[in-house]
């Protein structure tokens, strides 16, 4: 799959492309946080055990850990911990859209995916601004891999 540096509707991995359309066929808010809530029972754990202050997403006001990973084919996976649902909800939704690219597929990856979900506008100010934090930190991940 060809990824350009500025993701659009319909340029998404088909995996992100069901979520957004599930997320924009959402009554309300609240709706869009059930599904949040159901996403985050389908993130790749990180235990506890294997949260440090190098997997630490900060700036973000949730416990939150992710750790990015190569696959057996040599393509990104992420792995992701939180202690609220609705952030581990986050972490699989970008689990799900960078699973399987290139890793600079996923440096270039456009975090607006979470608008046309509809959910920029359910979160917070402070929720949305450590999901960025989280994206961001997602990416560093992925370059490091690719030194």
């Amino acid at each position: 799959m060809s990824q350009d540096e500025n993701n659009t509707s319909g340029d998404w991995p088909s995996a992100l492309v069901e979520i957004i359309e599930d997320f924009t066929q959402a009554f309300d808010a609240s709706e869009r946080y059930e599904m949040l809530y159901e996403m985050a029972e389908s993130v790749d754990e990180l235990p506890t055990s294997e949260w440090t202050e190098v997997t630490r997403v900060h700036g973000c006001q949730s416990e939150a850990h992710v750790r990015g990973e190569l696959n057996s084919e040599g393509t990104f996976h992420l792995r992701g911990g939180a202690d609220s649902r609705i952030v581990q909800g986050l972490i699989a939704i970008t689990a799900t859209a960078l699973e399987g690219l290139s890793i600079d597929e996923v440096v270039s990856f456009s975090p607006a995916f979470v608008e046309e979900m509809g959910l920029a506008n359910a979160l917070s100010p402070s929720r949305a601004n450590g999901f960025l934090n989280m994206f961001k930190k997602v990416q560093s991940e992925a370059a490091l891999l690719g030194e």
